[in-house]
């Protein structure tokens, strides 16, 4: 909580003391997190029990306004009424999640059982805001201190479930979706898969040079995760792995730009390690590179289970946390922060960057317009941007080739980027 508060506040030298002396003589900002005053110059936040207590226990949590805010966990303190220590780390250690709940059809916590949806703020980045609000009460509190001032920031990811819709896919599965389109009548994919494995027409998946140009006009810097199954079934359907442009277009990538592992369907459901293991071993002998970054498959995450094997086999960076069911914030923050164990009762250097937007969310669970997506995504980057965080994206690359399905989608991005996001990168 101390690094999380301080990198937030912008505050380099914070320290934890239980000496009243040495807490009365420092000369800087004082907070006070216990039931008694200890002097008049400080600010002080009565706690309630959580951050004391050792074992996660059913909480219910009452909300109130704060500022216009949700906020719960009162407490009869003078400077503020509620523990926002408490707050803070029930929403970003996702402490309901480690209780009973029934789960959504993909075996996850549904967003309906959050408390961020029963009381109305999952669109918003709660956590910054309430201490941005804090930042500004401790300057009254303190006019002298000095809070530098943090920078916007912006990562565009990607995750490359299906690198391609009909290349290099082999002659059975191009067969079978052949004549599956004619059976449905769907002929114009037909011809077009055709047209495609015929190298007349550009595979409809292929977004990949479009979007180096894109990036390169933008001053971005992506996060590409691929999906590596080595076995193509259920959920997991990339073209084989031994496919030699497959694995050219992830050296390519690791190369040029940061990449990350997309664990498959079977990695996240199987008993053992070994699956992901093997995954990330076989991408880090294409990329020629450490693999420490990852992301879910359908955002598949499960705590502690999920990150506890991600940790195991090397990874220090994920990008699952926000549900594949409904965009928004799903720990109520738009920072990225270190993961705690609540199990274990441990603090780690995994570090979780929230993603608040994806495009799957808006077109499969949402059922937006491009329209509506749009006025979201825009939402979500207002918000983002006030508080000084990280506004972190997931798009797919069959929303953003040449699929006349998803050519809206494309547009709307390209007007994003160019419109907005190029605006503030640098």
């Amino acid at each position: 909580m101390v690094d999380l508060i301080s990198r937030e506040l912008c505050i380099t030298d914070a320290t934890i003391t239980s000496d009243r002396e040495v807490f009365s003589l420092y000369e800087g900002v004082r907070i006070n997190y216990s039931e008694k005053q200890v002097t008049q110059a400080e600010f002080h936040i009565v706690p309630v029990s959580l951050l004391f207590e050792s074992n996660v226990r059913s909480q219910q949590p009452e909300c109130f306004s704060w500022y216009g805010m949700k906020a719960f966990f009162a407490s009869p303190g003078n400077d503020l009424p509620f523990d926002i220590f408490a707050a803070i780390f029930f929403l970003v250690s996702r402490y309901e999640e480690y209780l009973p709940f029934e789960p959504d059809r993909f075996g996850c916590f549904p967003h309906t059982a959050s408390i961020a949806w029963r009381e109305g703020f999952l669109q918003e980045p709660l956590v910054n805001n309430w201490l941005m609000q804090l930042e500004v009460l401790l300057k009254k509190k303190f006019p002298a201190a000095i809070f530098r001032r943090k920078n916007f920031t912006f990562i565009p990811t990607y995750d490359i479930d299906m690198m391609y819709a009909y290349r290099y896919k082999g002659l059975k599965r191009n067969t079978g979706g052949f004549f599956r389109s004619i059976l449905r009548k769907e002929y114009s994919s037909a011809f077009q898969r055709l047209n495609v494995l015929r190298g007349e027409e550009k595979d409809p998946y292929d977004a990949y040079e479009w979007l180096d140009a894109l990036h390169l006009y933008c001053r971005v810097n992506p996060v590409y995760f691929f999906l590596v199954a080595q076995q193509q079934k259920g959920y997991d359907r990339n073209i084989p792995t031994d496919t030699r442009p497959f694995q050219e277009l992830i050296h390519y990538y690791a190369a040029t730009h940061k990449v990350g592992l997309h664990p498959s369907w079977q990695s996240s459901i199987a008993a053992t390690d070994e699956i992901i293991k093997e995954e990330k071993e076989w991408m880090e002998a294409v990329a020629d590179l450490s693999i420490t970054k990852s992301r879910q498959h359908y955002i598949k995450l499960n705590l502690p289970g999920t990150y506890e094997r991600l940790y195991r086999c090397g990874i220090r960076q994920d990008f699952s946390m926000g549900y594949g069911s409904i965009n928004g914030f799903r720990a109520s923050m738009a920072s990225s922060y270190y993961w705690f164990n609540l199990t274990t009762n441990s603090a780690t250097d995994l570090m979780l960057y929230p993603f608040c937007f994806m495009d799957a969310n808006s077109y499969y669970e949402q059922k937006h317009t491009p329209q509506q997506a749009y006025t979201e995504l825009m939402r979500f980057y207002a918000a983002v941007k006030k508080v000084r965080g990280c506004f972190i994206t997931i798009w797919h690359n069959n929303f953003l080739g040449s699929d006349p399905m998803y050519r809206e989608w494309k547009d709307l991005y390209e007007i994003f980027m160019k419109e907005d996001a190029y605006w503030d990168a640098g």
